[in-house]
């Protein structure tokens, strides 16, 4: 299992660097920034965002104006406000996972877009990692291969259980993925069932379907709408006593049972970065598609002891952190 300081190959993306031309920040100009995601400007993942801007020059306020209608959006909201994003002429927009970015690219093939997805090259938004081409660039997280390493943790958290469930986002995760998830697990002599949302109110219900249905653990997988919601999430799952995995680092320290993957904050902080580039003049078909290089497991052993899980000594010892 990768662990939180173990760096991995970035199937050549990021050894590739942009070219050497050098870029400076205009003096006394106002940069526009438009926003696409489901989450709200108040998540935790906006902060980490905007500080690596501040540190980089370009503060909220003063020199970035944020165009900022297409927070907590919907995902059918995404196609009417990429438009309005594009007719109010920002100079970049980012975007959180592929029903945004997709929406941002149907609107513009000229306007950087800077996005955040499970694997940017599958999905058909860039034609490879290292040369993206077009207006887009932004940030691929493995979500195929991680997917499948919390597979096997929720399965080492409970050896005994022989049906589990993983919850998907419908707007936001391929089929594919999906079955080679449920194949990889039957392959290991446990059942897992999948348990579609395709909108926030149908996130509890969905949960109580997965227990209902004879799931022992529960794996959520990543998407935008499902973290905007994962208060709700970790709520129901507790309330249920289901085991769930997450997988950002950050939900087991707001409530989670377990988590592991990249931080959502420093992913947040990797566009920053690149954002600041492209306001300086770098064209984003040019910048490489970048990966997380490090991952944490964190157990959050209070979750643990209220729903009534034993914590299998070898994995606290294996977690980069265990909240008591």
């Amino acid at each position: 299992m990768m662990r939180r300081r173990e760096f991995i190959t970035l199937l050549g993306s990021t050894a590739v660097a942009a070219p050497s031309q050098a870029f400076t920040q205009e003096a006394g100009r106002t940069y526009r920034l438009g926003v696409l995601n489901a989450q709200a400007r108040h998540a935790p993942n906006f902060a980490p965002f905007f500080d690596e801007l501040r540190q980089l020059g370009f503060i909220e306020g003063q020199n970035l104006l944020v165009d900022g209608r297409g927070y907590a959006a919907r995902t059918e909201q995404f196609p009417a406000l990429a438009l309005e994003l594009v007719n109010a002429k920002v100079d970049a927009i980012i975007s959180g996972g592929p029903a945004a970015t997709q929406a941002a690219l149907q609107a513009t093939r000229t306007i950087p877009v800077l996005a955040i997805i499970d694997d940017m090259v599958a999905a058909g938004f860039v034609s490879s990692l290292a040369h993206p081409s077009g207006n887009t660039t932004g940030i691929s997280f493995l979500a195929t291969e991680l997917d499948g390493k919390r597979q096997e943790l929720l399965m080492e958290l409970m050896p005994r259980a022989r049906r589990m469930a993983t919850l998907v986002d419908a707007n936001a995760t391929a089929a594919q993925r999906v079955a080679a998830l449920q194949d990889a697990t039957r392959a290991r002599g446990v059942e897992l069932s999948t348990i579609l949302v395709d909108r926030p109110e149908r996130i509890a219900s969905a949960i109580d379907e997965a227990q209902h249905s004879g799931a022992e653990a529960l794996n959520v997988l990543a998407s935008p709408m499902l973290n905007a919601r994962r208060l709700d999430i970790f709520e129901r799952t507790t309330a249920l006593r289901l085991p769930a995995i997450h997988q950002w680092p950050e939900s087991a320290e707001e409530g989670g049972l377990i988590a592991y993957g990249p931080r959502l904050g420093e992913i947040y902080r990797q566009l920053a970065r690149q954002l600041a580039k492209v306001l300086r003049g770098a064209k984003p078909g040019t910048l490489p598609v970048e990966q997380p290089t490090s991952f944490e497991l964190i157990i959050n052993a209070r979750i643990a002891k209220a729903i009534g899980v034993e914590l299998p000594p070898a994995l606290v010892l294996r977690a980069d952190k265990v909240i008591e």
